[in-house]
């Protein structure tokens, strides 16, 4: 029941009406017993400042980012965590006193969905496919954890500009000759395209999953739908998989356990989300 205590919270992107963030974060407030609520705003880049000026002014109590607003926000805010200053975007904002700052919670989210699955990367050699902002947290995360990672991507110089800011070994062409050595040494990989994703769902990243070592994880980051090609592939050898959903849930949990300060319902967020889906 919404009523003069309600806390607002909800997210901000241009579209956003596909979001899975509302249905995850309601479900968890409701597990939680809080009087809280979760809208997503659809909000143009022009109106951005408009929007955060209003958080400010309304006492809004957390927002979460998407695109196109990952990067734009950053001049308007008090202040970056080290996540979000390292990989250079926000995805979550939350008060700290009277300061607004940003986090990013997607280098977390990938680690725990990892982790979840039974995965840990800690000194791994990784190859990561694409360098948009999901794989720049994926990076961030996995040179963490002390990683040797390997970037491949269409663009050369998008690629040697992500491996540079975070010591990669090195940076591969996305075409599947070139990726069949290093696939081979591999004790991971993570798809950070969009190849797979609904509608393209007959798309599939140029990795030749027969290449990979016997003990080797496939995480891609792709959540609609939840089986891509690669990862039915990647299974069809009994090769560890993780789909783009966790990362998805456990990043959303992180940014309600930065506002809330109460451990995240996990399963019940993973269960509204998977509800979503389905619909």
């Amino acid at each position: 029941m919404i009523d003069a205590h309600t806390v607002l919270t909800g997210v901000l992107g241009y579209p956003v009406r596909h979001s899975l963030s509302p249905a995850m974060h309601n479900a968890a407030f409701y597990a939680l017993g809080l009087n809280w609520v979760y809208l997503a705003f659809e909000v143009a880049p022009d109106r951005l400042a408009q929007a955060i000026a209003g958080m400010r002014g309304l006492g809004i109590r957390g927002l979460n980012l998407t695109i196109p607003h990952k990067e734009a926000v950053i001049p308007l805010l008090d202040g970056l965590t080290d996540a979000a200053r390292h990989i250079g975007a926000v995805n979550t904002l939350f008060w700290d006193g009277e300061r607004l700052v940003g986090d990013n919670t997607d280098a977390e989210g990938f680690l725990r969905a990892l982790y979840e699955a039974g995965v840990n990367p800690a000194g791994q050699t990784v190859l990561v496919l694409g360098a948009g902002g999901a794989s720049r947290a994926v990076v961030y995360a996995l040179r963490q954890q002390g990683c040797t990672v390997w970037i491949a991507n269409r663009s050369r110089e998008r690629a040697e500009a992500l491996a540079a800011a975070f010591g990669c070994a090195g940076v591969l062409p996305l075409e599947r000759d070139a990726l069949a050595e290093c696939a081979a040494h591999a004790d991971g990989v993570v798809n950070g395209t969009s190849l797979g994703m609904e509608p393209h769902t007959d798309t599939t990243p140029p990795l030749p999953v027969e290449s990979l070592p016997a003990g080797a994880w496939v995480c891609d980051l792709v959540y609609r739908p939840l089986q891509t090609r690669l990862l039915q592939a990647a299974s069809a050898r009994g090769l560890t998989t993780v789909d783009g959903l966790g990362m998805l849930v456990h990043q959303g949990a992180r940014a309600l356990e930065r506002w809330t300060g109460s451990p995240a319902p996990v399963e019940a967020m993973r269960r509204a989300a998977l509800q979503a889906l389905e619909l």
